[in-house]
């Protein structure tokens, strides 16, 4: 149970993260007043930003699935050697099925 908090928490922290950098990502108006280098900077920014949250919707979308299994027998135990795997890993890559040494 204390690593289904854990997930929970950090699905909580991602989809804040998400929120965060979706409202750096809305469109630019024309009407804003920016020089052109400043709208250039401005434009660019914002494909940095859409890129960057890549990473928090996957690693979401693996930290859904996840918990969708917490509660499975085999989930946490390593399909090669049949030893738990390190919470620490879980968290890091929610998608994994081996431990270290079995990867």
């Amino acid at each position: 149970m204390h690593l289904k908090k854990k997930i929970l928490n950090e699905i909580d922290k991602i989809k804040n993260d998400i929120i965060e950098l979706e409202e750096q990502t809305k469109p630019i108006s024309p009407e804003n007043s920016f020089g052109r280098i400043s709208r250039m900077d401005a434009i660019n920014n914002k494909s940095v930003v859409e890129a960057s949250l890549r990473h928090p919707r996957d690693k979401h979308k693996k930290l859904e699935v996840a918990l969708d299994q917490i509660d499975d027998k085999s989930f946490g135990i390593c399909v090669r050697c049949q030893q738990p795997i390190p919470e620490g890993r879980i968290m890091l890559m929610p998608h994994v099925k081996r431990c270290v040494n079995c990867s």
